[in-house]
């Protein structure tokens, strides 16, 4: 069975009729556009048929290409994904035999619609370069589809409609409520946050930044109090052109996932274990802190985007590349922090394949891992020690059920609560004393990040 590490691919459906993508690389009879629109192709076909993760696939996808047509590429099946189940009720309506999900056509028709109706590419030019992709297919059929949905200036659903699949699981567990906020957030752009390497500072950089401040007790420019440390970038920011990012002033983090290391407080020199850490923002925020960090991850790629991060910040952790459930410390720390690998269900407004590639196999393999990571975790912490679990899942069997289970098998642990002066205005503990956040937290401010956050105590 395989397994994934934050966000990597855990098990790929099997398909038994999976027709062979055609390659990205330029051909000297292309016509202008098709390379990227092919690259576009197999990048679906990765995502959709292979379960592999948006991000990690585009590199294959797009081999070859120029930046500017990598990110179109990008741009293309990720709102694809967004859009899909209302792209694939146009193609329905417009077919008198439904095609086969994993059709081609349906896939190059998807790719043709989506750039005509969300990313405004001319009709004429949507199809020119969507028709050399059913060489030997069914081109007159794509033809007078895209032909008879155009004609109708079609409005995508405004919000996007989720997944059914995923609309019932969340519906399941939250409630009709969050299944309609979900939509929302789903067809909104979200936020860039920034934390900051002097908390101390945040009126300076959210001034200086141009952006929204996140400051406890007041509120500056147009922005909303939130939180010390944390400011909320405008809209387009060209992230490394801005002021203080050269010298490491701050780092890009989502205001959600700053809660985690927020609970466990000021360092004051302790150790600490930052497990699964890269890319690295909890660690900055923990030696920013004040604590002696050990960060350890299995990906010694991204733990090379970590130790960059630190390089630029002029912060400092031991860094290690291991696998946790193999590795352990030399001796018990005073405290850790487990963002575990998880689905990352909570961050779909920035990856929607994640919508596409999780159900619920992937959901069982991975709480089963993060249970083994916070049984072993659970021995490295000194009594009177703290451990903080994290995942960013918006399923519960990757956050209550998980600490559920923990608890009962662990007397010698206890729920720490969170307290409401420890987090952002509007991010408020559960009664058990956990943090949820949902597609409607902060949803008047931009949103936040789906995340389950819990400080635990051993006795």
């Amino acid at each position: 069975m395989q397994k994934v590490w934050r966000g990597r691919l855990l098990s790929a459906p099997f398909c038994p009729n999976r027709q062979r993508m055609p390659r990205s690389a330029p051909r000297p009879d292309d016509v202008p556009g098709l390379p990227a629109r092919r690259s576009a192709l197999r990048l679906l076909d990765a995502v959709l048929r292979r379960g592999e993760p948006l991000e990690l696939a585009l590199h294959g996808a797009a081999q070859g290409l120029p930046q500017a047509d990598r990110a179109l590429v990008h741009a293309i099946a990720a709102e694809v994904l967004r859009h899909l189940p209302d792209l694939d009720a146009l193609i329905d309506g417009a077919t008198k035999q439904i095609l086969p999900d994993d059709a081609k056509a349906r896939m190059v028709l998807r790719i043709a619609l989506v750039q005509a109706l969300v990313l405004g590419t001319p009709a004429h030019a949507a199809i020119a370069t969507a028709l050399p992709l059913v060489d030997g297919g069914p081109r007159k059929l794509v033809h007078g589809v895209f032909g008879t949905v155009t004609r109708q200036a079609p409005v995508l659903p405004d919000p996007p409609t989720l997944p059914a699949e995923v609309a019932t699981r969340w519906e399941t567990q939250w409630g009709t409520d969050m299944v309609q906020a979900a939509a929302v957030a789903y067809g909104q752009r979200p936020p860039v946050d920034v934390s900051l390497r002097d908390a101390q500072e945040t009126a300076h950089w959210a001034t200086l930044l141009n952006g929204q401040s996140l400051l406890n007790g007041q509120s500056l420019l147009n922005g909303q109090s939130l939180c010390t440390g944390h400011v909320r970038l405008p809209d387009n920011a060209a992230i490394p052109e801005l002021p203080g990012f050269a010298d490491g002033a701050w780092w890009v983090q989502d205001v959600a996932a700053s809660c985690a290391a927020r609970l466990l407080g000021a360092g004051e020199g302790r150790a600490v274990l930052d497990l699964c850490a890269a890319p690295g923002g909890k660690t900055m925020q923990l030696a920013a802190a004040g604590w002696s960090v050990t960060a350890v991850d299995q990906s010694k790629k991204r733990l090379e985007r970590l130790s960059e991060n630190l390089a630029r910040t002029g912060l400092t952790a031991q860094v290690v590349a291991a696998d946790l459930r193999t590795w352990q410390p030399d001796a018990p720390v005073d405290a850790i922090l487990l963002d575990a690998p998880c689905t990352a269900t909570g961050i779909y407004r920035r990856h929607p394949d994640v919508l596409h590639r999780i159900g619920p196999r992937q959901i069982e393999e991975l709480a089963e891992l993060q249970g083994e990571l916070l049984e072993r975790a659970a021995a490295w912490v000194k009594p009177g020690g703290r451990i903080v679990y994290a995942t960013c899942s918006l399923e519960r069997a990757e956050g209550e059920d998980q600490v559920a289970r923990f608890l009962g098998a662990h007397a010698d642990f206890v729920i720490d609560s969170a307290r409401s002066d420890e987090l952002p205005a509007g991010v408020t503990p559960s009664v058990e004393g956990w943090v949820r956040t949902l597609p409607d937290t902060l949803a008047d401010r931009g949103g936040a990040d789906g995340f389950f956050i819990v400080r635990l105590a051993r006795r």
